[in-house]
């Protein structure tokens, strides 16, 4: 075949994508499945309210109180009173975080008080954006 110009023997030129897309839709599920599963904090029952949704960085520093009035931060880190502003400032200083925001995940039923306790901590301890986190209120439909 002399007017043949085709290499039998040699690499083949074209890509299978088909392995890719393969584990690239596995991958996607995985997401999607662990996703929800990432949450921070203890679970607490929060007030509702109509406010708007919170906006800012990924990396937020949520303190959660449960109905106890324990403190955690982060997911499971049961945290003192008094220890509070010298973890958040170490936790600061490390990211080099010059915004020192803190959103705090109260229970419903937690007492006003120990709220104030642990917001004043937080504001002798230099953190001054505190914001508390609620639960979206049920929307009422006029008639």
């Amino acid at each position: 075949m002399a007017g043949n110009n085709y290499d039998l023997g040699g690499p083949v030129a074209n890509i299978n994508v088909t392995p890719l897309v393969d584990v690239m839709l596995v991958l996607l599920v995985i997401f999607m499945v662990t996703a929800p599963m990432l949450q921070q904090g203890v679970e607490v029952n929060l007030p509702k309210a109509t406010t708007a949704p919170l906006k800012g960085a990924n990396e937020q520093i949520v303190l959660s109180i449960d109905s106890k009035g324990n403190i955690y931060l982060g997911a499971k880190n049961r945290v003192a009173l008094d220890n509070l502003d010298k973890k958040l400032n170490a936790i600061f200083k490390a990211r080099n975080d010059h915004d020192r925001k803190v959103y705090i995940k109260a229970d419903a039923a937690l007492q006003y008080g120990r709220i104030m306790e642990v917001m004043g901590v937080l504001h002798r301890g230099g953190i001054t954006q505190i914001g508390l986190v609620s639960a979206p209120a049920e929307k009422k439909i006029r008639r």
